[in-house]
């Protein structure tokens, strides 16, 4: 098996569906249209982070750990979905948001405390006192004499789109979709770096185009091309780094306000993918 000797707990019902989108690719009077739908695994709602969370996941049953720390917005998918994972695997969760407690209790946050997760507000600090923070915790943690683990590596998680790049072009390869162009949004890193590197892996099958919702291309690029790099170390892949952006197209553009703050486009684009195909996408 692939990849066997690496750590992994199984969160995932494989394949996830590749559905295509044939409302929509009429509308937009272009070639085939294929959505794989994460967003549809049957973990704490699905998403992206649940490939990711397999492996770190894995990591924290391999040291056996009692605790998980995760860090992030309240909006954060990632603490929903960490939270899902201890929930499912009988592991305590304490969820720190970067951020002063709200008003109200809804979204992500209702679905934390649902999960069972401790939650702690942290102030709205930016993303280097955010993982201060939480290394902090670890120590205490520690001190206290627990087995924590932080999710986020970026290392173990960049694994979990390695697999689903392989994944997505067996399913291509069985339905005859000539699928040629996979579009992602790009954020961290990790998701990006892990389908580099397995489109590379593959021999280049897919040209792939990363929308940045938070970064300039430059800053994406450099923390992509760093965890490719670092991955492949790790794991002892053979990747040359020179070659991470192959096949690789970055864009900055819309990115609009900023972060979670969306923009005309993305509104109509969100309006036109569920009035037609009943899809919801995230702005």
């Amino acid at each position: 098996m692939l990849f066997s000797e690496i750590t992994k707990v199984k969160l995932i019902e494989e394949p996830t569906a590749l559905e295509t989108m044939e409302r929509l690719q009429k509308h937009l009077g272009c070639a085939s249209v294929y959505v794989k739908r994460d967003d549809c695994m049957t973990l704490g709602m699905g998403g992206n982070k649940v490939r990711s969370l397999e492996y770190w996941m894995g990591e924290a049953q391999r040291i056996n750990a009692d605790v998980i720390v995760v860090a992030g917005a309240p909006v954060s998918n990632q603490c929903r979905l960490a939270a899902a994972a201890a929930a499912k695997l009988g592991i305590k969760c304490l969820v720190l948001h970067s951020s002063e407690p709200g008003a109200k209790i809804e979204g992500n946050l209702l679905l934390n405390y649902l999960l069972g997760a401790e939650v702690r507000f942290i102030g709205a600090v930016d993303e280097v006192r955010r993982k201060e923070i939480a290394l902090e915790e670890i120590f205490k943690l520690k001190a206290a004499g627990h087995t924590p683990y932080l999710i986020g590596d970026p290392i173990v998680g960049a694994m979990g789109y390695l697999s689903c790049a392989l994944e997505l072009h067996e399913q291509a390869k069985l339905k005859n979709a000539g699928i040629k162009h996979v579009f992602l949004p790009g954020s961290m890193g990790t998701t990006e770096a892990g389908f580099i590197l397995g489109n590379k892996m593959l021999g280049y099958p897919f040209e792939i185009h990363l929308i940045s919702v938070e970064y300039s291309i430059s800053e994406l690029g450099n923390r992509i091309e760093e965890i490719c790099t670092n991955t492949s170390k790790h794991w002892g892949f053979n990747f040359n780094p020179l070659s991470w952006n192959k096949n690789v197209h970055i864009y900055d553009q819309y990115l609009g306000g900023g972060y979670d703050i969306p923009t005309e486009k993305s509104l109509e684009a969100i309006s036109l993918a569920a009035s037609l195909e009943g899809f919801f996408l995230e702005n």
